[in-house]
Formats: structure tokens, sequence, C-alpha cells
């Protein structure tokens, strides 16, 4: 597997119920890198014209929290055959552990890189996925085709997460100012790295058609942009633990936020289906990611553990195993 990391092309756009408690043994699956190819090319700023927010959540507007909506009973699927489930974990340092009917394509964890890993986004057929460091360098694996990155420019702040488009043929980085840098396919519609938060962002979701994106600040304030609805926030409530991340539902009529506890957030027509909220965790939740067939999510931990809810299956995990460095996102096809 070739590993690609090149830093040509990309603007800078500144801008309750527990069900499974994973502790298994881990498909723990790095390789060797057989080539690494690192390019650096020098970049003048170009003026950029910054599209105007098209609807900005406010961070007193309201916030729909259906903590009191009974989980609803959801089957789950089986981790293996042709419809079975499964998921990828990312580790700080790019290494990519594998659960269920998701394939190993390759990593970083055998090489040196300038930045720690934030996150990971599944290619269009889960035949692939795209790394993403805090620098901005965009790593694709297998199917996954690398359209740029950020690795060669000095950023005002870090990256924190991405997303793929609905085609697989680009990509969406976004920055802790809310920055947003489009690769490929990824049109641009909008950011907030001009304007001043009262939180980091610390994730990004894109609509069903690719015609939009949805960013989250650690403290609920939830951003909308292009065809994205806005469905509620949880800017003006107190959390126990900060927000880190953000899931829209496969139909694109809600969103799923979660906090470092495992407490779960649901809006629009996103169901609620359990959380860690009152569970003592042995290390924070670090990401959400909603089923395939819509009607569940996941969260992963920063040991790797996995919590399944709804119609979620739980195929391993690494929360008992040792790992170089914590884990930092997941992923689920």
């Amino acid at each position: 597997m070739r590993l690609r990391h090149d830093t040509t092309g990309g603007s800078r756009i500144r801008g309750g119920r527990l069900a499974a408690v994973g502790v298994a043994t881990a498909v723990v699956a790095f390789s060797g890198v057989m080539a690494v190819h690192a390019q650096s090319t020098s970049r003048s700023r170009a003026a950029i014209s910054r599209p105007a927010i098209s609807r900005r959540a406010p961070a007193s507007s309201p916030a729909v929290v259906t903590s009191s909506v009974t989980a609803a009973e959801a089957p789950t699927v089986s981790c293996s055959g042709p419809d079975g489930a499964g998921y990828w974990e990312v580790g700080s340092d790019g290494g990519v552990f594998t659960f269920g009917t998701s394939g190993f394509y390759g990593s970083t964890g055998g090489v040196r890189l300038n930045k720690p890993v934030v996150g990971i986004a599944p290619s269009v057929d889960g035949r692939g996925y795209f790394l993403v460091a805090a620098d901005g360098g965009v790593f694709a694996f297998g199917d996954g085709p690398f359209r740029g990155s950020t690795g060669g420019i000095t950023l005002d702040k870090p990256v924190v997460g991405m997303a793929a488009t609905v085609d697989g043929q680009g990509y969406w980085l976004v920055a802790s100012d809310g920055g947003v840098f489009t690769f490929g396919d990824g049109s641009f519609y909008g950011s907030l790295g001009d304007i001043h938060l009262d939180a980091p962002i610390v994730g990004m979701a894109a609509t069903k058609d690719g015609r939009g994106y949805w960013l989250v600040a650690s403290d609920g304030g939830v951003f909308t942009f292009g065809d994205a609805p806005f469905y509620g926030s949880l800017g003006d409530i107190h959390l126990n633990k900060p927000i880190v991340g953000i899931s829209a539902t496969r139909n694109g009529n809600g969103y799923v936020l979660t906090a470092a506890d495992g407490g779960v957030f649901n809006f629009g027509a996103s169901h609620f289906y359990g959380s860690t909220g009152n569970v003592h965790l042995v290390q924070p939740v670090v990401g959400v990611a909603g089923t395939f067939p819509g009607n569940g999510y996941t969260l992963s931990a920063s040991d790797g553990g996995i919590f399944n809810f709804g119609d979620s299956t739980f195929c391993g995990s690494t929360g008992g195993v040792k790992l170089n460095a914590p884990v930092v996102g997941m992923a689920f096809f």
C-alpha cells in the first residue's frame, strides 16, 4: 500500500444504558509502508473571497436535548458477511485498528509524523479511508483518493477533523478556529475563520447531498453552512464535559453530539438510543459515528473502548490492549 502525503493543492480559508463495554482482543493491523512520498511546495498566499455564513447557530439558541426519549430497540447485525458491520479506530500516531468487516488498507503507525493524526473518514464504498493530521496533512489509503492537503501551509490553528464528499472524490478539513479547507469536489460553503468563537470547533459532518456541512464547538454550539439545516445546539446549556464530536443521521434530517463523558444529545429526527453519561469511563470518549442503516451510533474512547447503541454492533475494541498512542477518532461503514 502506498502512502501519499503530498502538500500540494488546497486554498487556505481562514477562517443510560451501556449496551456493550468494549474490552476485547484487538485486531491490530499495522503494516509496513512500502513507499512514502512527501512533497513540500512553497505557495504564496492569495487573497481569498470568503462567502458569508448562511446560517450561524447562536450560542443562545434553544437546544433540544432528547434525554427523556425512550431508547428504541433496534436489531443488530453480525460482524461478518457481505452485509456485516465494521468500523475503524485511529490513534494519534496514525495506527489503524480494524474490526468486523472493515478492511485494513494501511496506516502511518510506523512513520514519523510532523503532527499527530486527529481524525479518520471512510471512502465512499468503505474500501479505503483518509487520515488527517493536526497540520492538515492528509493520508489516503485503499481507494480513498488524495486530493490535496495543508501539510505545507502554516495554519493559524490546528486542524481538528474532516469529512469526505458524497462521491468520495474530495473532502473538507476544519480547524479549531472554524476555518474550512476544501479539496477535490468539496465545495466551500462558508467558515468561521474570521469570527470570534466562545469555544473551539472540535468536529464537522457533511450533509447527505454534500452541499453543506455542520461544525460543532466544544460548548455544543452548532454552525450550519450550505444546505445544512439547524436543528438545535447546546450553546446555552452547562455541560458536565465538553463536546468532542458530531455525527449526522443517514438521511440528513438530524444530528448527534457526544461529550467526553459519553453523554449523547440528539437533534432533529435523530433518535436517542442510550449513552454512557452516567457510567464511569476509564478514558474519555473521543468520537461518535452513526451506523449505516441509521438506527444507532457508536462511541469510541481514547483507550479504544467501544460503546454501541441502537443497531450498532460490537465487533471488538482495543479497550484491553496497551496502545502506543491514544485513539483519537473512529469511522463506521
